[in-house]
């Protein structure tokens, strides 16, 4: 029998080195683990050192902040003048719309922003034909608090529509209704019908070979030619579709993309289970194939958000626009950056929205086949 081991000596716990965990760690690892990672490291920093404190000083420090005339900008030293954007924002945010009656597409942007949350929420997608009513019902009552002419509101023609109201608008309209011409065009550009085949694969090279600035000419100046003689299109109804035809041909690209990655064996087990051709699609194959679309779909709807800037061309005023006319102010003229700053901070929290919600979307999607 073993003599049972007395007054063992207790060892300590060894703690790694200091440098090679925490902060100090990380930054051994990634940032100096070599003598080029290293001297780009310092490099990285002088640069930073150069650049950021000055734009701090111009931004917050030396600018002036407030109401306050534009002579007070012009002295010298004086950092950012964000007192234009104080006295200019309402045109900006929502360009020549009367300014008594800018109440009215500040609730419109509350309805549409809401339903879309709304809309974006997995709890509520059992109640889709919910959504799908409340969508027409809110579009209805949007477009009566834009145009007016009933209950006694002003009417406001789409002429003076414009800044983010319009932007917003022409943005969702056109993604939801382009989205489901797009996976229509997806599907019958793989389908085995030549007749149809064609004709998608026609539409998307066409769209997709000119730039979205003659799209927009196109709509602006041909479709009245196809109407009945007399028949008028409002100009903002001819950029909405120009927009919808355009944004239906890439996201089209991105839906084929994920249904080629779909693999044969979904197909055969969904013919093998007696599935129609619209039961397989519908309820194997195109789940699927958004799901591994979820982030080339978002960055087309991102690029599809700024893209809206264009309108200006065919005498609309969007945010952008509407901040290039407040530039137009002899008083306030050669304020650029702080316009541009301005706008860029709006455009970058409606895209920086859609960022984060992909990334959520895709975590919950990818739950059975994450690794």
């Amino acid at each position: 029998m073993a003599e049972p081991i007395i007054n063992q000596p207790i060892q300590s716990e060894e703690r790694p080195p200091t440098l090679s965990v925490g902060p100090l760690g990380w930054a051994r690892q990634n940032l100096f683990n070599t003598w080029y990672n290293a001297l780009f490291t310092v490099l990285a920093i002088w640069v930073l050192w150069q650049v950021i404190p000055p734009i701090i000083d111009w931004m917050f420090i030396d600018a002036l902040w407030g109401a306050a005339p534009s002579d007070a900008c012009r002295v010298e030293g004086v950092g950012a003048c964000w007192p234009f954007v104080h006295e200019k924002w309402r045109l900006i945010v929502f360009g020549l719309y009367p300014y008594d009656e800018q109440w009215r597409p500040t609730i419109a942007m509350i309805i549409a922003i809401t339903l879309l949350i709304v809309s974006c929420t997995p709890k509520f997608w059992p109640y889709w034909r919910w959504l799908i009513a409340g969508w027409i019902v809110a579009w209805f009552v949007i477009l009566m608090l834009m145009q007016g002419g009933v209950f006694g509101l002003e009417v406001v023609y789409t002429t003076r529509w414009g800044g983010l109201p319009l932007t917003v608008g022409l943005s969702v309209i056109g993604l939801v209704l382009a989205f489901p011409l797009s996976i229509l065009l997806a599907l019958g550009r793989r389908s085995n019908m030549p007749a149809i085949k064609t004709i998608c694969v026609a539409y998307i090279e066409l769209i997709r070979g000119v730039p979205l600035i003659t799209v927009l000419f196109m709509a602006s100046l041909l479709f009245p030619l196809f109407m009945p003689v007399g028949t008028d299109i409002d100009n903002l109804l001819r950029a909405q579709i120009g927009l919808i035809l355009f944004a239906a041909a890439y996201l089209a690209e991105v839906v084929r993309g994920g249904l080629q990655a779909i693999p044969k064996g979904q197909y055969e087990a969904a013919d093998s289970l007696g599935l129609t051709y619209w039961q397989k699609t519908r309820l194997i194959v195109l789940p699927q194939a958004l799901r591994i679309s979820i982030p080339p779909l978002v960055n087309t709807f991102i690029g599809f958000f700024k893209d809206t800037s264009l309108v200006i061309i065919i005498g609309l005023f969007d945010l952008l626009g509407a901040a290039k006319a407040a530039l137009t102010d002899p008083a306030w003229r050669g304020f650029y950056k702080e316009a541009y700053i301005f706008t860029a901070l709006l455009y970058f929290i409606f895209c920086f929205s859609m960022s984060r919600y992909s990334q959520h979307l895709e975590k919950r999607t990818n739950v059975g086949t994450r690794r």
